[in-house]
């Protein structure tokens, strides 16, 4: 028996699974997540899954939030489905106190693997699965839907629906919607005639859901892509981004096929590596296509040749970057925020290019769309930097919308008329002072418009040239079409405390769920602060004047070495000491209550009034 007393919460609770990787866990997991959805409960899954295809321990870690927080809360676990022999002691020590664990209770444990301070709730699964089903496959699959069974009498969760979920998961397999539904009744039944039901965290419907949809970052990005007119990818499998290649390739064959002739309007290819891959999106783009490729931080370090190529030579590209714990392998399966500098300055010699921060689906949907055009219109790379917390889970956000009537801009081409005309063309021209000049696509003109296109250097008619002083024409001419874009990429978003306050906190992409909870903790404790969300760089004039504006800034971000702070620092000659980093980076998302104690001690620090000498 629990010596105390146990949880009691209503929609505001963390459910974690732990299960083993391959178990077909996933499936049954996420059926419960979009349940809570379906009783009108916002939800915030995070699946922490290993690097390997099978056999080691996997996580899938549920929010229930009606408030709608769609951070990680971090701070343990109120419900522990410990499903993972190997795990069983760090899933149980990870409960707080008061907290519950639910296990297969076929097998006896001795008292030693039990703590006093939660609540046991045990189910034999496995003797339910092996005296129903004699197939070995089916009793480890339909023990998943079994303890999601018993879980929905423990929450006191409508089991319709459920059902219906089931049901359109199995639409017209009868089957095996017959047989699923049959296995959740079996662990809904044995919890209410054995247990005592509801337990203290319960499940009550609300609507707070709202028209709200729920989707994958790279999902989304993937059909960011697709509405943003990419008729060409060019991939290399790599965790985690592989998701959205095929996310794209899932698309395409819906949108992208002919409705007469059926014939595909797209070019999708598996390179031979990384290199490969950013090559042939190079070549795409140079012969006029909308191409991008999909990688994370290893394979941004293969393409850094041709990334600077692209700078060089300016060709459009789009890099979608979901980004992983490195360096090197790294931790393939944990998010960070640390490919910024990499990505920023790719490339050997002097190289600055656009980066575009999505903090959830909708913006990466937005965003991967304007990636394409911004790479037309700048003639140069972008990278979209997503990370695995963002493209890898499933998060609630607002409706993806288009505007069908939207053009594509092409940026400057110059056409077989202008040319006709007589217009001056010279393929690195600036005529008009922003950078940018003409480009014209493959044979575009019988005679006219033609240029060789070379990674060396060469004067503004593309002619080859090693003079000095036409490469610093050239190079500056680069800078300060890196300077237009300031104005083209998009703003970053103020938010002002209802307070007037001298403290001010710049924070991006992942982190702004936690963000957004950890303001008001923060308020709870006394502190206000401003807030920047930075969405892209090169950083619009508004960042250094938000700095200037508030005697400390908070940089919040998910790496070791703080490079937005750097970012900051070397972009606008911001003095580092006005800039305080906090900095997260175990691999796990950062979490509302990591924020608010590290920014809530610090402000406690700095307004600690000193004692004064007595003056005798």
């Amino acid at each position: 028996m629990s010596q105390q007393a146990p949880l009691s919460s209503v929609n505001d609770f963390v459910v974690r699974f732990a299960n083993v990787n391959g178990s077909g866990s996933a499936s049954a997991n996420e059926l419960f997540a979009r349940a809570v959805l379906r009783h009108g409960v916002p939800v915030s899954p995070r699946n922490i899954f290993p690097s390997n295809i099978q056999g080691l321990p996997t996580w899938y870690e549920v929010r229930v939030t009606e408030a709608g927080y769609l951070g990680a809360r971090g701070g343990g676990t109120d419900l522990m489905v410990a499903m993972n022999p190997q795990t069983w002691d760090k899933d149980v020590a990870g409960i707080v106190p008061g907290g519950y664990l639910f296990y297969d209770s076929t097998k006896p444990m001795p008292s030693t693997k039990f703590r006093d301070d939660i609540t046991v709730i045990g189910v034999p699964l496995t003797a339910i699965t092996n005296s129903t089903y004699s197939d070995p496959r089916q009793r480890q699959l339909f023990k998943n839907i079994i303890y999601l069974g018993a879980l929905s009498a423990l929450l006191d969760m409508d089991p319709k629906l459920i059902e219906q979920l089931i049901g359109e998961q199995y639409k017209g397999k009868e089957k095996l919607l017959s047989s699923n539904v049959h296995a959740l009744h079996l662990g809904r039944d044995w919890a209410l005639q054995n247990l005592k039901c509801p337990i203290g965290l319960r499940i009550r419907k609300a609507d707070k859901v709202g028209d709200r949809i729920f989707i994958e970052g790279n999902n989304a990005a993937a059909l960011g892509a697709v509405y943003g007119g990419a008729t060409v990818c060019a991939w290399y499998p790599i965790t985690p981004s592989s998701s959205l290649a095929e996310a794209f390739t899932s698309h395409c064959k819906k949108l992208r096929h002919d409705p007469e002739t059926g014939q595909a309007k797209y070019a999708i290819v598996q390179a031979e590596d990384e290199l490969a891959s950013i090559g042939m999106v190079v070549g795409a783009s140079w012969n006029g296509a909308r191409a991008f490729t999909t990688t994370s931080g290893p394979g941004v370090s293969l393409m850094t040749e041709f990334i600077g190529l692209s700078y060089f030579a300016e060709i459009p590209a789009v890099i979608m970057n979901v980004q992983r714990a490195g360096p090197s392998t790294g931790m393939p399966t944990r998010t960070q925020q640390c490919d910024l500098i990499a990505c920023a300055y790719a490339s050997h010699g002097d190289t600055k290019h656009v980066l575009l921060f999505p903090e959830d689906p909708a913006e990466a949907f937005e965003f991967a769309a304007v990636a394409f055009d911004l790479a037309e219109r700048l003639q140069t790379t972008i990278f979209l930097m997503l990370d695995l917390d963002i493209g890898m889970n499933q998060r609630l956000c607002r409706p993806l919308k288009w505007d069908d009537a939207k053009q594509y801009d092409r940026g400057k081409v110059m056409t077989a008329e202008m040319l006709e005309e007589g217009r001056d063309f010279g393929r690195y021209l600036d005529v008009d002072g922003d950078g940018i000049p003409f480009r014209t696509y493959p044979g575009t003109h019988p005679t006219e418009g033609s240029y060789f296109t070379r990674g060396t250097s060469r004067d503004r008619y593309a002619r080859y040239s090693e003079e000095g002083a036409v490469y610093a024409d050239n190079v500056q001419r680069l800078l300060r079409k890196f300077q237009t874009a300031q104005d083209m990429v998009p703003r970053p978003l103020q938010a002002n405390a209802a307070k007037p306050t001298k403290y001010g906190v710049i924070y991006f992409g992942s982190t702004a769920p936690a963000m957004d909870e950890a303001i008001g903790l923060l308020e709870s404790r006394g502190h206000h602060l401003d807030r920047l969300r930075i969405r892209a760089f090169p950083f619009h004039s508004s960042v250094a004047s938000f700095i200037a504006e508030h005697d400390f800034v908070y940089v919040v971000e998910q790496n070791r070495d703080a490079q937005l702070r750097q970012l900051i620092v070397n972009e606008n000659g911001i003095d580092p000491v006005r800039l305080v980093p906090i900095l997260h980076y175990d691999g796990t998302p950062i979490t509302a209550r990591f924020i608010a104690d590290q920014i809530g001690n610090h402000q406690d620090h700095i307004k600690v009034t000193p004692l004064r000498k007595a003056v005798s």
